[in-house]
């Protein structure tokens, strides 16, 4: 009961940058080591948080598209993983699930209390209440940790002992299969990212590192700061042409707008 709790605690301050902005406490790679540190087993939450960091990596909103809710994937994935002494595969077969259920919650949560809230504010708007509107929005921003944590909570503690049941009932082939998805859904979550960030400008700086990677077998620490180090020479290059191209009378199309 008292480790339910703290669970849910957790999941309170992740899940509390609704009200008090983007912290990135809502990552796996950190939920997974408080989590961790609830449940005794430091070295396991941090493995287990990391590997759902790589798998949620993509998983961000982008203007209405919400994402599966990383704070309970994160936390209930990597708990029962350690109360069941199962692998980072079984923190992966749990966390999207729970991940994508939670996110039912969270919806209904912006579709029908949030809203209460916001035309409370407006109303305080048109009185020039600004206390009023601040106060509407830490309600309206700590509701949805509430909802969170409460799932966090009552969720591990009815379901800690039944996983334990499923896991031991899983056949070996199945194990297997999930030892094999443990490499590919963290693929899926870079995947996404790339998709967002990869451009013509991008994409050769990216297929360096992986030829660095891959044939040299320089080490990650390494090609990153190579990258570091190639970004730097870049930015200088690209000043000294934006300075060129100033001196040669031509105007920049920023310095148009003003």
């Amino acid at each position: 009961m008292v480790t339910a709790i703290l669970l849910a605690l957790i999941a309170f301050i992740a899940q509390g940058e609704t009200a008090l902005g983007t912290s990135n406490l809502a990552r796996p790679i950190v939920t997974g080591l408080f989590t961790g540190i609830v449940m005794g087993d430091i070295k396991t939450g941090i493995i287990m948080g990391a590997t759902l960091e790589l798998a949620f990596v993509g998983a961000f909103s982008v203007g209405a598209s919400i994402p599966p809710n990383v704070v309970t994937g994160g936390i209930l994935g990597t708990a029962f993983a350690i109360s069941s002494g199962a692998g980072a595969e079984t923190a992966l077969l749990l966390g999207l699930p729970i991940a994508t259920l939670a996110l039912i919650f969270e919806n209904l949560y912006y579709a029908l209390v949030l809203p209460i809230f916001l035309h409370k504010a407006d109303r305080y708007a048109d009185e020039a209440n600004t206390r009023g509107i601040s106060a509407m929005h830490l309600l309206g921003g700590i509701g949805l940790p509430l909802v969170i944590a409460i799932i966090v909570g009552v969720s591990f503690y009815v379901g800690s002992d039944t996983i334990k049941l499923i896991l031991d009932a899983i056949p070996g082939p199945i194990q297997k299969g999930l030892e094999v998805a443990t490499g590919l859904i963290p693929a899926l979550g870079f995947a996404l990212l790339a998709r967002l960030l990869i451009n013509k400008q991008v994409a050769p700086y990216f297929f360096l590192g992986f030829l660095l990677s891959g044939y040299l077998k320089i080490p990650v620490t390494g090609i990153a700061l190579l990258g570091a180090i190639v970004a730097i020479i870049m930015v200088n290059i690209m000043q000294k042409q934006k300075l060129a191209t100033n001196e040669g009378g031509v105007v920049d199309d920023d310095d148009e707008d003003f």
